[in-house]
């Protein structure tokens, strides 16, 4: 009985000890975006790890920090420079300054549409940049693009015209170019993270916003005073999603060709979800009293010709790539 029972507890501390083991070989990935749990990008952020701990049995395990509490699009790029965090998505605008080549997507009318958007950045014109930015000096590898739609403003009063825009402050992304379009537009351009927009806005720091639909419903921002929503579609900029260099070195080539996989899988979804997404929040924006408002886009397309001039002439053969893509 002695020995039977020395055995068996021998069994169950064998196994505990694997399980341990088992634990231990199991690396956590965090993940984080400045937007809530259930948006588009979060969701498929949080498939992507599913599919990842499939394919790697376990070896790999997401945890999904939504809503910005690891801080602002800035500081999560630099918290994944020194590895203290492993995968981030990101708005280009906060990339522009630490990889200029992704500022050919930041210039204003750039793109004709969102159809047109999507031809590029699924095209080797996307890939190329990509590469470009996992080539960098930044320590960062870029996984995949993300869909954030057409940015228009949104106001306390209603916005026609470049001339209605005069003494308008509006917030911007950080990165000059954007400060630069605002004022060309004729607004004041303020540049500030997402984060504290809504404060922002509730006490009057600045008079608007730009971003799209669903992130204006989003982040409530449409109850902190804004009742006008111009349908400038100034800027359609896609967004990118990237791991720390620090942690994919680390990874065996089989995992990272697991994990870019499972992220080319996820760019596809989450375009699904921001469609679904995005008339979704248009009704509720105007159910809430939200007032759309159609305008003539080619006074705005003109006054911001200098941005374009300006930023464009880097990127002179890359822009007449982009304007040859179906």
């Amino acid at each position: 009985m002695t020995i039977r029972r020395t055995l068996i507890a021998a069994t169950i501390a064998a196994l505990a000890l694997g399980a341990s083991l088992q634990a231990s070989a199991q690396t956590i990935l965090k993940a984080a975006d400045v937007h809530p749990a259930g948006y588009p990008n979060v969701v498929a952020m949080e498939n992507l790890g599913k599919k990842l701990e499939a394919a790697t049995n376990g070896r790999y395990k997401l945890q999904m920090f939504p809503g910005g509490v690891l801080g602002s699009e800035k500081e999560m790029i630099e918290q994944a420079q020194v590895g203290a965090l492993q995968i981030a998505r990101i708005s280009l605008g906060p990339m522009g300054p630490i990889v200029p080549d992704v500022n050919v997507f930041n210039m204003p009318f750039v793109f004709r549409d969102e159809a047109h958007m999507r031809a590029v950045i699924d095209g080797p014109i996307g890939k190329e940049l990509l590469d470009k930015i996992t080539a960098s000096t930044a320590k960062l590898v870029a996984l995949g693009w993300m869909d954030s739609g057409s940015r228009s403003m949104y106001t306390k009063n209603p916005i026609k015209t470049p001339a209605d825009l005069k003494g308008q402050k509006i917030r911007v992304m950080g990165n000059p170019m954007f400060v630069e379009t605002m004022n060309a537009m004729g607004g004041n351009g303020i540049s500030m993270g997402h984060n504290d927009t809504f404060s922002a806005l509730q006490t009057g720091v600045v008079d608007g916003a730009e971003n799209n639909p669903p992130t204006f419903f989003a982040s409530n921002q449409y109850t902190a005073g804004p009742k006008y929503y111009s349908e400038t579609t100034h800027l359609i900029i896609p967004e990118i999603f990237v791991m720390s260099k620090i942690t994919w070195d680390k990874m065996s080539k089989e995992d990272q060709a697991a994990l870019m996989k499972v992220s080319r899988e996820a760019q596809m979804e989450q375009r699904a979800l921001w469609d679904k997404s995005v008339s979704e929040y248009v009704s509720k924006l105007k159910a809430y009293g939200i007032q759309f408002i159609t305008l003539d886009k080619k006074p705005f397309y003109d006054a911001t010709a200098p941005i374009r001039a300006k930023y464009g002439a880097q990127f002179a053969e890359l822009i007449k790539r982009i304007e040859a893509t179906k």
